[in-house]
């Protein structure tokens, strides 16, 4: 059915899809006023979702909620402390904070640029354990021209860092290991970008060694461990971790083979084939963040129903609702913005809008 998830980002101001739309709809499209056919027929897939006659749609999603997470699952405390301190309008923007720990420069001094290619990518790309291929994956998402951004990084990185990666590059060489194509500099520059950002991390990095040593433990020992909020242990072939909110993960037949590496049985995600799938510290981290940030999601839709919110969508960290136009007391980003009991401490904000056609927030 529906798919909402594979819907294009729009890249027109809203205002210019709200115009759009109704050029098309009066077939009065010109394309100096409102871009190419398809341009504008992208952008305004959204808009395909409307509210029933005499209703209006409401909409919010949770902010940066993956990164809050795994911040507080991990005990990162200063960037929890970031987050509660931009949510009240007197801290820097997170993106802008990573950034210039990379870069050794202010966070009030990171540039637009510097915010999106070295801050936001390293953040999608190296909180679960992601390397040089990770990076390399998010840039060509967000259209970044890598050997541009590693000549203005390496100039602020530290020595030490260049020469742990230079280093790591020579080895790379020798055993014939994949480069991904890339130069040295680039390889070197954005492998000592990883390198800085796990050291302004120590906590998260922490979180990706524990979590694995601690199933390794479970599987092989038949042990109960606990690692912050979460608590592993193997209940016959089921490797568990319990969530914070109580819910389990459940992994089948896990095992550890004599390499001392972790795998279970599941559903391939290319082949789509029931096999075994190998796993590690990162990519656990990332099944458990994952999984919280789902749990903060449905405790905010069940309060907002008991509010009174008719929930008829909801995209990843995102709720839509309609609801007939009428003023009321609360708003749904502050309903999702609203901590569960289990999860105390863990900085939550939202945005949201209401209109009559669906958009990106």
């Amino acid at each position: 059915l529906f798919q909402p998830q594979n819907l294009p980002r729009p890249w027109f101001p809203s205002e210019a899809i709200e115009a759009g739309i109704e050029a098309l709809k009066d077939d009065e499209h010109d394309e100096l006023l409102h871009g190419s056919v398809m341009d504008l027929t992208s952008n305004a897939l959204r808009g395909c979702i409307v509210a029933p006659k005499g209703k209006t749609l409401d909409a919010a999603d949770l902010s940066n909620i993956e990164g809050r997470v795994l911040a507080w699952l991990a005990g990162e405390q200063w960037k929890l402390d970031a987050f509660a301190a931009f949510d009240r309008g007197e801290g820097e923007d997170l993106y802008k904070l990573t950034a210039g720990r990379i870069l050794g420069k202010p966070a009030k001094d990171i540039t637009k640029d510097e915010r999106q290619s070295v801050g936001k990518v390293s953040e999608l790309a190296l909180g679960y354990q992601g390397g040089v291929g990770a990076f390399l994956t998010f840039a060509m998402a967000y259209n970044l021209d890598l050997d541009d951004l590693a000549a203005k990084a390496r100039a602020a990185l530290p020595a030490a860092v260049l020469q742990q990666a230079g280093e790591t590059w020579e080895w790379m060489k020798k055993t014939k290991r994949n480069t991904m194509g890339l130069e040295q500099d680039t390889w070197v520059a954005i492998d000592s970008i990883k390198r800085a950002w796990r050291h302004a991390h120590f906590a998260i990095v922490s979180l990706w060694e524990d979590l694995e040593n601690a199933v390794r433990l479970a599987i092989t020992m038949n042990e109960t461990v606990d690692v912050g909020f979460l608590r592993i242990d193997k209940k016959g072939s089921w490797l568990r971790i319990r969530l914070p909110s109580g819910r389990f993960l459940c992994y089948p037949a896990a095992r550890v083979d004599d390499q001392g590496k972790i795998s279970y049985m599941g559903v391939n995600q290319y082949s789509r084939r029931f096999e075994r799938i190998s796993t590690y510290g990162g990519k656990l981290v990332e099944n458990v963040t994952q999984a919280v940030a789902r749990d903060v999601l449905a405790h905010g839709m069940l309060s907002a129903e008991a509010m009174g919110y008719e929930i008829t969508l909801s995209v990843h960290d995102e709720i839509i609702s309609e609801r007939t136009v009428a003023p009321r007391n609360h708003t749904l980003a502050a309903i999702m913005a609203t901590n569960p009991p289990w999860a105390d401490g863990l900085p939550l904000a939202a945005a949201g809008f209401e209109a009559e056609r669906y958009r990106k927030p």
